[in-house]
């Protein structure tokens, strides 16, 4: 009697240490500290804000997709010095700027969500997951490779592809701009400027190696299960942006323990649900373009002033700034958009992301305590490596 008291109590014991580990809701209403935020908010809607403007008194709103992305090299090395800043946004700066040119190339070449959705989702997967190991080698931050798999899908799906040489300027002007402004206060505010570093290589070990390549493969996998069951899907609910899937797949696949993972996924679906009351009440509105970049640069700054303290309360506003973008973007394209639609699959295709995302978290969550309860865990351990 007194032995299956004692294993009750482990086995209880162990049953509430395993939902610890994989509880979501200590870190769903976390909000963290205030780090500076406005710094980088400002930054970032001026760099999205200028090439916006800029294209809209050319008559290019056409361009608008290339500059909403290239843009993004403002948001990297949030807080950083100049230095490691500068870096950190010259990489992402020269992978967008190829990842967009690409993309370009690809939507010519009939890769697009209207005319071959198993191609770009394929091609979208392999971004995915190189992207994740690139990110993770150059220690980019926010790490992943959410922005490149939004981007590269996007712009692939435009319907009428501007000119190659179009894009491309577009692209690394804005790129320029957003270094520009990241190194702009050295002569804005010269008394606090610091002495100039450029940053030491990063040297890995060995088991460094491996978990970059293994999270670029989860990464691959999460996308590209994602993008299928959003095809497989889409005669069922009518949807029509199946990359949006893919997006929501990798948000919790970043993350320093299991249960901040799985609370960014259930995080991303409460946030954007809530995110898209809003895009319905500016859609209504029935915006002007200039109406419109101003929105989307208001909506970039107070996006950089939540995304580091909440994660949830920031995808209120990332929803209808990436929505407002689309629905720019759309305005000089010959399809129209339907408002209803895209409301729609936003919010079908971000619970299919993240529920797929979850998993994949959850899968080798489930395995390392499938290994440690076995008799002799070592064993399991060397019978997986062999039959590997």
């Amino acid at each position: 009697m007194e032995a299956y008291v004692r294993n009750h109590s482990v086995k209880s014991g162990n049953a509430k240490q395993n939902f610890s580990e994989i509880n979501p809701f200590p870190h769903l209403f976390t909000i963290g500290p205030a780090n500076r935020d406005h710094e980088v908010a400002i930054r970032c809607g001026i760099a999205v804000f200028v090439p916006l403007l800029t294209l809209l008194l050319l008559d290019r709103i056409d361009l608008a997709i290339f500059a909403s992305f290239g843009a993004f090299t403002a948001i990297y090395g949030r807080n950083l010095d100049h230095g490691p800043r500068l870096q950190m946004q010259l990489r992402v700066g020269l992978l967008m700027t190829v990842l967009l040119l690409l993309a370009n190339i690809a939507g010519r070449n009939g890769i697009s969500e209207r005319e071959n959705a198993w191609a770009l989702v394929g091609c979208t997967t392999v971004v995915a997951g190189v992207v994740a190991v690139i990110a993770a080698y150059w220690q980019l931050r926010p790490t992943g490779s959410l922005f490149q798999i939004f981007a590269f899908a996007a712009v692939a799906s435009v319907p009428a592809q501007p000119p190659f040489i179009d894009a491309a300027i577009t692209t690394v002007a804005t790129v320029v701009f957003a270094l520009l402004i990241g190194v702009s206060s050295r002569v804005l505010f010269p008394k606090r400027r610091k002495p100039f570093q450029w940053p030491k290589p990063q040297v890995f070990s060995r088991a460094q190696r491996i978990q970059i390549w293994r999270n670029g493969a989860w990464h691959f996998v999460a996308a590209g299960a994602a993008g299928a069951i959003a095809i497989l899907l889409s005669p069922v609910f009518e949807m029509q942006h199946n990359y949006w899937a893919m997006v929501a797949a990798v948000v919790p696949i970043v993350g320093h323990s299991t249960s901040y993972r799985i609370s960014r996924g259930l995080q991303r679906v409460i946030g954007t649900l809530f995110g898209l009351i809003l895009v319905a009440l500016l859609l209504l509105l029935d915006l002007e373009p200039w109406q419109l970049i101003l929105i989307i640069a208001v909506l970039q700054f107070g996006a950089e002033m939540l995304v580091a303290r909440s994660y949830m309360i920031a995808q209120v506003v990332i929803t209808p700034l990436a929505l407002m973008a689309t629905v720019l973007a759309s305005s000089a394209g010959p399809v129209a958009l339907d408002n209803a639609q895209i409301l729609k699959d936003r919010a079908i295709e971000t619970a299919i992301g993240s529920t797929g995302g979850v998993i994949c978290v959850l899968l080798p969550w489930a395995w390392r305590k499938w290994v440690l309860c076995s008799d002799n865990p070592t064993q399991s351990i060397d019978l997986r490596e062999e039959d590997s």
